[in-house]
């Protein structure tokens, strides 16, 4: 039986003039383990739904698979206990170095700048996409986005993220991580084989270097956002061919690089 994914606490409720008894919807934290061949490799919080296509997403952008179902033996959730069974047909080959350490890098002509994992050098990609799309059609993505998110309206606790083409939405997922919840995008991509070069991501959340660095691991070409980038990943997105569009609310928003796309 699959846990739910929001509880309900009994509350006091101030209106601006008296305290009200009630009742509150509250996002659930569930610690996911993730134990590959055998061995503890990462303990996750999350919202307990779509833990295959998390768990997928999370290994694809730490380097540790890149296909599905040609690295993946076997997948089993133990919601009871908290355990997700992973058996790949190779063992991965860990360098703990890589999932600790943090470097300056540097490439010729421009420079990786700032401090990043290791790891995310080796898998980050460079956007290839020539998708194109309307100011208005940005607007309307995130509303559809937000307007879709019922457990954000119980809860407010919650990141959302979908995946999206030039017109509708497509694939939509939603965890109290952000990082959860492009990684529960990702997985089900390379879990149903879903091309997502020409696609867009719109996020609820603030922008930062590592859910950039997520979004470049998806594919994508263009992110759309409701919050604000932060300095490092609009270097990172410069860098990478990623078209990052902030602040897309009341109508207005902000387009930080590449705005070739956007027209």
């Amino acid at each position: 039986m699959a846990k739910p994914i929001t509880s309900e606490q009994s509350i006091i409720r101030y209106d601006g003039t008296t305290l009200i008894h009630g009742n509150d919807h509250i996002a659930v934290e569930f610690p996911l383990t993730i134990m590959l061949n055998g061995e503890e490799f990462a303990t996750m919080v999350c919202t307990p739904e779509n833990l295959e296509d998390m768990v997928i997403g999370f290994l694809a952008s730490e380097g540790i698979i890149r296909f599905y179902h040609k690295e993946v033996k076997s997948l089993t959730i133990d919601e009871n206990r908290g355990f997700a069974y992973v058996e790949l047909y190779k063992k991965p080959m860990l360098n703990e170095r890589l999932y600790t350490k943090r470097f300056i890098g540097s490439c010729c002509g421009k420079s990786r700048q700032g401090f990043y994992f290791q790891n995310d050098v080796r898998t980050a990609k460079t956007s290839s996409a020539k998708t194109i799309l309307s100011a208005q059609n940005c607007l309307a993505l995130m509303k559809e986005m937000q307007n879709n998110s019922t457990v954000f309206k119980d809860t407010g606790g919650v990141h959302n993220a979908a995946l999206c083409d030039s017109e509708k939405m497509l694939i939509t997922r939603t965890d109290i991580g952000r990082h959860n919840a492009l990684d529960k995008l990702y997985g089900h991509c390379l879990i149903k084989q879903i091309s997502v070069r020409d696609k867009i991501l719109a996020f609820s959340g603030r922008i930062s270097s590592e859910v950039l660095l997520k979004a470049s691991k998806i594919g994508v070409g263009i992110m759309l956002s409701k919050s604000a980038p932060t300095d490092l990943a609009l270097k990172i997105a410069d860098e990478l061919n990623i078209t990052t569009v902030g602040f897309i609310r009341d109508n207005k928003m902000n387009i930080y690089t590449h705005p070739e796309r956007i027209v």
